[in-house]
């Protein structure tokens, strides 16, 4: 089986399905709720937040179906790396807080962890094949 056969195989197609389908809810959910996001950012003191928060779900839309069309792997995979390290302890700081706010950031940042996790084995996937 060649490296394009691997990318393209059942378990390979479905798995990037399943992965972009997360991702895609996430970026859709973003766009719908952009003004509650940025002021989420502006609270965090993260810099041009109405310009960055925009910026990253647009970047994590667009690395989505990179992954999900196996088009450009390592930078789609790349971007989704930059994205899950730049927000996750950025926003999901959960260190900082108390009851039910630090358990849903806390659950936030674990599934952030792990699709980091995923990113990060995609882009050593594409890296392997030269893509």
């Amino acid at each position: 089986m060649t490296d394009a056969d691997a990318a393209g195989s059942p378990p390979s197609a479905l798995g990037r399905a399943l992965y972009a389908g997360i991702l895609a809810y996430m970026a859709v959910d973003g766009f719908r709720n952009n003004d509650k996001r940025v002021a989420i950012a502006e609270e965090k003191g993260v810099p041009m937040a109405a310009v960055s928060v925009p910026f990253v779900t647009g970047m994590l839309l667009v690395a989505n179906l990179g992954i999900l069309l196996w088009k450009f792997p390592r930078a789609s995979a790349g971007a989704l790396v930059v994205f899950f390290l730049g927000t996750t302890p950025a926003i999901h700081d959960f260190w900082t807080m108390e009851g039910q706010e630090r358990q849903a950031n806390k659950i936030n940042f674990l599934k952030n962890v792990a699709l980091l996790g995923g990113a990060v084995i995609l882009l050593d996937e594409a890296s392997k094949r030269g893509e």
